[in-house]
């Protein structure tokens, strides 16, 4: 293959020997990591959604399903209609609930996105134009650890410019999606008319500033220092900015996303239920978060809890999950 895009020595480590599977589009994006991971000799399934909202939809699951039968690949589909309204949205959501379905059954450990160098910077614009901060800033990773799997994202350091001459020099064929031309979506106005055209002018300066503050985002980000089944402890920061930011990823890595009142609402209580769904309470030294349950605790064990200083709304959990008190003190003695 000429103009192959280059993967990184620490993502190439991550996928040799582990079961991979790519989110697939049939798209330009997914098609060069397609044949980018071929070349590599890099073993990966492949899975797609067919949301059925432009008349290419068919034909690019079939192409889906034929090229996974050329290289002896699992193909795994998805086909569902979703309203116009908030269609980004709720398409990423069911999306990323099939992906991680078929993830758990098939033990993947691995989920390559073909997100690159032009995403990252049009993220970058839109969190910047909301009042962002930094780590908000910067939510792409090439490496990001979720409950189960990590999502990895090759080419973000591959400009949408490489990846484009990889298909043009070695005639891949490839689908275009329409509605990335559409400029009702947010993203893709700053695509046309801010990202594309500052990324082609300063695409080394770009490239080597994401590196500096994704060293610095790494210092900002707040460390687990527990996480045993869906039972998540934080070092508990005297920032509360820190705090807030290790308790927001904690809660999106089940499956949640807190409502900027909901942020407050935490910070000011110190214990809490968010949402009918997730108990956050916090002690002297540390965060505790779990989904919220309102089992029912014997005596002894109630006991048990106060000796060794669990938090009142975190008990219940414990006890679905099958978590003995005193394990969790010891883990953080």
């Amino acid at each position: 293959m000429q103009q192959l895009p280059k993967l990184s020595a620490r993502t190439q480590e991550t996928l040799r020997g582990a079961k991979n599977l790519l989110a697939y589009s049939a798209g330009s994006d997914s098609n060069a990591l397609f044949y980018t991971l071929l070349s590599y000799g890099i073993e990966f399934d492949i899975a797609l959604v067919n949301y059925k909202t432009r008349k290419e939809s068919d034909a690019e699951e079939s192409y889906a399903k034929e090229l996974a039968k050329r290289f002896n690949k699992q193909c795994f589909t998805l086909t569902c209609k979703l309203e116009n309204q908030n269609f980004e949205h709720f398409a990423r959501v069911k999306r990323y609930e099939f992906f991680e379905q078929i993830m758990q059954q098939h033990h993947y450990k691995n989920l390559l996105t073909a997100h690159h160098l032009n995403d990252r910077l049009e993220w970058f614009f839109m969190q910047l134009g909301k009042g962002a901060g930094l780590v908000e800033m910067l939510g792409f990773e090439e490496i990001q650890e979720k409950n189960d799997y990590f999502i990895i994202r090759p080419f973000l350091e591959t400009s949408k410019e490489e990846i484009e001459l990889f298909l043009h020099v070695n005639n891949i064929k490839h689908f275009l999606d329409s509605s990335n031309e559409a400029n009702r979506y947010k993203r893709n106005h700053i695509r046309h008319h801010y990202a594309n055209s500052f990324l082609k002018e300063y695409k080394a300066g770009i490239l080597q500033s994401f590196q500096y503050l994704q060293e610095d985002v790494q210092r900002l980000k707040p460390k687990t220092k527990l996480h045993l089944k869906k039972l998540y402890i934080l070092l508990r920061n005297e920032d509360d900015l820190l705090n807030i930011r290790g308790i927001d990823k904690v809660v999106k890595q089940l499956g949640y996303l807190l409502s900027k009142a909901q942020r407050e609402e935490i910070l000011r209580a110190k214990d809490c239920v968010i949402g009918k769904k997730i108990v956050v309470s916090f002690d002297e030294e540390y965060i505790f978060l779990a989904p919220f349950s309102k089992t029912k605790m014997e005596k002894n064990f109630k006991e048990l809890c106060r000796i060794n200083k669990i938090p009142q709304k975190i008990r219940p959990y414990l006890v679905d999950a099958g978590i003995s008190p005193s394990e969790v003190r010891k883990l953080l003695s």
